[in-house]
């Protein structure tokens, strides 16, 4: 007999649009949720959301389900990269060829879309639901009910996409053998906002992220649709020249804003508000292994959070879904351990490769983006993937505008990065990176896969 009774526990991105997949496969789910119905516009946290940059993989997700038109309407093209140094001059960085974009969307107004249609295609919203207890053993979990009171409820499979900071994954480490790492990177993170001008138009170039990089710390912005951009403000929280430990009081504030993001504090009339009122939150790195314990599963950020610098967080949990799905579709649902286990073997190589590609570009966005040679590089790879398209394909494109599996790009991006170290080597390069043999580097880069 089919094991039709999947329960979800977390009703966020990942966890909404897994419960319309498997809906759709004739499964009955329920889904739980300890906070309130975030469609309810009383309960909506403020200044807790850095806005959602969705990229072909989470497309390819959407679009296998038939989400695509929903959502087209609520997103807006990024086609590369505004960087505004410290005089307030910006340059621009494609992130790929011409019409290439990321698309920024509101993680709020997603989430909304994503668990109307979970309802709609019969999934059972329980909102306010706390999971205070899962047996792992049993595949039950005790549940508190908005009044308080507690049920004991039996299920055929539980999966947690619960988040980094997952019950089930809780569960998990204290009654099976799961080896878990976390790792708070030293950097927080407060959400800020540019409000369209008085001519209810955008501040900035509306079709870019924007970025102003200062060496140890950064702020970003996205455009949203209502021509305002939310802005995303990373520091150090202690020990550095700006952190947020030496940001005490609105004087603090506004000459911190003055000396480094001088354009984009001139656009910001709620900045002293907003940064007081709004939290400062941390940022993880969470990686556990196994994913699985008997029927039970974990899936997104409750089993590889990672930190949000490769915008591939979200892209990344719903590849999850896709790529789970197809087991399913593959497999059945008459054994979920065998879903799960090879659900784990395709997915966990990528998870690690992904994680440490999003660590390691947190470093290009805050510092290299602003270095004249960084430039000249990318220009140079561009160049060569122009000229030579397969052979030489930029990490950045190979992650962002292809399904190419996490770690096959991780690794030939690291030895595209020990050719392009040599080239970068010539003491003319500033100067003659125009002359550059383009031919000679992808000679060296065969040779090199060839070894």
């Amino acid at each position: 007999m089919k094991k039709n009774d999947v329960s979800i526990i977390g009703a966020g991105l990942i966890g909404s649009l897994l419960g319309i997949y498997l809906q759709k496969r004739g499964l009955d789910v329920s889904i739980y949720e300890k906070r309130p119905d975030l469609r309810d516009k009383k309960y909506a946290p403020a200044g807790r959301s850095i806005n959602m940059a969705l990229s072909d993989r989470g497309w390819k997700a959407l679009d296998k389900i038939g989400l695509r038109e929903m959502v087209a309407p609520y997103v807006i093209p990024m086609y590369g990269r505004r960087v505004h140094d410290e005089h307030g001059e910006t340059s621009f960085l494609p992130y790929g060829k011409e019409n290439q974009a990321i698309y920024s969307i509101s993680r709020g107004k997603f989430n909304h879309m994503l668990v109307d249609e979970a309802e709609r295609y019969g999934a059972k919203m329980n909102f306010n639901h706390s999971c205070e207890e899962i047996s792992i053993a049993d595949t039950a979990i005790k549940v508190v009910l908005p009044d308080g009171t507690q049920e004991y409820r039996e299920t055929d499979v539980i999966i947690g996409a619960d988040g980094a900071y997952s019950s089930l994954r809780d569960a998990m480490q204290r009654q099976t053998r799961l080896n878990y790492k976390q790792e708070y990177i030293s950097h927080g993170y407060k959400e800020l906002t540019i409000p369209p001008t008085a001519e209810g138009e955008f501040a900035m170039d509306p079709n870019a992220l924007h970025i102003w990089p200062r060496g140890q710390f950064m702020l970003i912005a996205l455009p949203n649709p209502d021509k305002s951009f939310t802005c995303t403000l990373f520091l150090p929280f202690e020990g550095g020249k700006v952190c947020f430990d030496k940001i005490n009081d609105e004087e603090d504030l506004e000459s911190v804003f003055k000396t480094y993001f001088a354009d984009a504090f001139a656009l910001m009339p709620d900045l002293n508000k907003e940064y007081f009122g709004n939290p400062t939150s941390s940022l993880i790195n969470v990686e556990c292994f196994p994913w699985l314990a008997n029927k039970s599963m974990l899936i997104g950020d409750a089993c590889h959070a990672m930190v949000p610098f490769f915008g591939q967080g979200m892209n990344c949990g719903f590849e999850d879904c896709f790529i789970l799905d197809g087991l399913i579709e593959k497999y059945g649902t008459t054994s979920w351990e065998l879903v799960f286990e090879k659900f784990q073997k395709v997915r966990k190589p990528d998870t690690d490769a992904i994680s440490e590609m999003a660590r390691n570009n947190f470093t290009e966005m805050r510092d290299s983006v602003a270095n004249p040679r960084f430039l000249v590089r990318k220009k140079i790879e561009a160049k060569l993937h122009e000229l030579y398209p397969t052979e030489w394909i930029p990490l950045y494109t190979m992650v962002t505008f292809s399904d190419m599996k996490y770690a096959d790009a991780y690794a030939q991006g690291k030895l595209q990065d020990e050719v392009m170290d040599k080239v970068m080597e010539d003491p003319m390069i500033m100067q003659n990176w125009q002359q550059v043999d383009y031919g000679a580097i992808i000679s060296q880069i065969e040779t090199a896969r060839m070894v």
